[in-house]
């Protein structure tokens, strides 16, 4: 990335932060990062947005210090009500003049040379959207740090964001000084492909220590159908299509917080959701509309950003009155535009929702009308076939029950970015998620993103875990038969539920014929 020569002649960036009750401190981080260490000629202008802010120290004092120190470089735009972040971005960037707007949260620090690799990777192609690396500031040190290159961002099908792989595990504590990236790739993009919506890399910003550090450039995002983003490790075939390890590469998904995209085009395909609340699915919605309108999302490896990873939302996220679900809502609109039928993934996560308002949506199907984007069927196919559909190339699906019990394979809720014992208990009737597998056409018996596992061997009673799918993992084979028994393939040992009571720990034993408790009955059965 130092050896990287960008043209000159590279569009403007219009830097948009928005924020809250920040406090002074990590705004001024941002703000001074994002002055020093971008190109004079590209940067434009700094746009501050404060969304009904109600602390001092960001009225009236920010007002004065930026006056004194900053001039017309940083401009500070007063949300005249609560707008909540979805819309307040948009407020920023309908008021912004660069050819480029660039989002940044209110607690982030640019690296060296951030921005030249976003706006060239524009340059090069208008349509993508792009995103910088995403390195860590310590929440508590404020200290930047750095991590692993073996990650990238997904998405569950109940719509959450996750990251995936070792992102997140810590290497080492550096001084952001030692690792000079450049700015230019991110205008020279947009400049080269004016439909491009880029993302800088983030690197994490410590919540302790305020210490910066990176998480490496070895990650996409995804989601799960939950429509949760998360992380995942960048597929084989993106890194054999790169030419070079600092190429731009395509992301499934965004986390959501920084990324740049030319100025006119973010308006062509419609902006953030104005009709959204507060936070939550918009980032998301913007990576499927992107993708399936003719657009591209992309990281760029030579643009790296600090922020810092809080615990907890920072935003209220019942909405107004305090009555609502904002995610919920959010992520609602989301399914009912761009999943098509593949809505039923997250409807099976969020039962409680159907029927439920989600407000009017007919001018966010006229933009997917008017733009003739393709279906979520082709997204899956062309931009994510990693991703695991639950009811498609599969022997069976659903609920998995032992008749004999009523009792069904489960999770018990718990977080499957950990390795999880399977357990049983009580079946819901097709209402719970927690009950949903299935048992893949690779003989997998698996969720969406974890596998069942025996743990140890050599002995006639083993646990089974869930844990991460692997490619090529013969631990994870199971074979079902046609009396209805789960044979672990490598220890032909078969699913047990004998002696078993809710929330226990499923085992495998020695299989007999037509022994009540090793017989399983999926839900639904695949007839292809």
């Amino acid at each position: 990335c130092k050896s990287t020569d960008y043209p000159k002649d590279l569009p403007t960036a219009s830097v948009v932060i928005v924020f809250k009750n920040e406090r002074w401190s990590p705004v001024l981080r941002t703000v001074y990062s994002v002055l020093n260490r971008s190109p004079k000629h590209l940067l434009k202008e700094v746009i501050l947005v404060d969304d009904q802010s109600d602390i001092d120290e960001m009225g009236q004092r920010l007002d004065d210090y930026c006056d004194e120190h900053f001039g017309d470089l940083v401009r500070i735009l007063r949300a005249p009500t609560r707008l909540g972040l979805i819309k307040a971005k948009n407020y920023g960037a309908k008021n912004a003049t660069g050819d480029v707007v660039v989002f940044l949260d209110a607690h982030c620090e640019a690296n060296t040379g951030w921005l030249e690799p976003l706006v060239y990777r524009i340059k090069q192609k208008r349509t993508a959207i792009v995103c910088p690396v995403v390195d860590g500031i310590s929440s508590y040190q404020l200290s930047y740090y750095s991590g692993t290159t073996s990650s990238l961002g997904i998405f569950s099908w109940s719509l959450h964001f996750r990251w995936s792989g070792s992102l997140l595990r810590i290497n080492a504590i550096r001084n952001s000084s030692i690792s000079p990236i450049l700015l230019e790739p991110l205008l020279f993009r947009i400049k080269e492909k004016r439909s491009a919506v880029l993302c800088p890399g983030i690197d994490m910003i410590s919540d302790s220590n305020m210490g910066y550090g990176g998480t490496g450039d070895g990650s996409v995002g995804g989601f799960w159908w939950s429509l949760h983003f998360n992380w995942i490790p960048i597929p084989p075939r993106t890194r054999n299509a790169q030419k070079s390890r600092v190429d731009p590469y395509p992301s499934p998904t965004m986390a959501g917080g920084l990324l740049a995209a030319h100025r006119e085009y973010f308006f062509e395909i419609g902006g953030y959701d104005d009709d959204m609340e507060v936070w939550g699915g918009e980032n998301l919605e913007i990576s499927f509309r992107v993708w399936m309108c003719g657009g591209s999302l992309e990281f760029v490896p030579c643009s790296r950003v600090g922020h810092i990873f809080r615990p907890g939302h920072p935003y209220n996220m019942t909405g107004e009155k305090g009555k609502g679900d904002v995610h919920g809502r959010n992520s609602m609109r989301l399914a009912e535009v761009w999943m098509d039928d593949y809505k039923r993934f997250y409807y099976m996560h969020r039962h409680d929702l159907k029927g439920k308002d989600y407000g009017d949506v007919e001018s966010r199907r006229e933009i997917r009308k008017r733009l003739n984007c393709h279906s979520f069927k082709w997204y899956l196919e062309n931009v994510f076939p990693e991703k695991f559909i639950l009811d498609e190339n599969v022997h069976a699906f659903g609920e998995v029950r032992n008749p004999a019990t009523s009792l069904c394979l489960d999770t018990l809720g718990k977080d499957e970015k950990a390795t999880i014992p399977l357990s049983i208990y009580s079946c819901q009737n097709g209402v719970s998620a927690n009950q949903y597998f299935s048992l893949s056409k690779h003989d997998d018996l698996r969720r969406e993103d974890t596998c069942a596992v025996v743990s140890g061997h050599g002995s006639d009673s083993l646990p089974v875990i869930l844990s991460a799918c692997a490619y090529i993992d013969h631990n994870q084979k199971w074979v079902l038969e046609k009396n209805g028994a789960i044979v672990h393939h490598p220890s032909k040992l078969c699913l047990d539920i004998e002696g078993l009571k809710n929330n226990d720990q499923l085992q495998l034993k020695k299989c007999e014929p037509n022994k009540p408790s090793q017989q399983w009955r999926f839900e639904h059965y695949s007839t292809s």
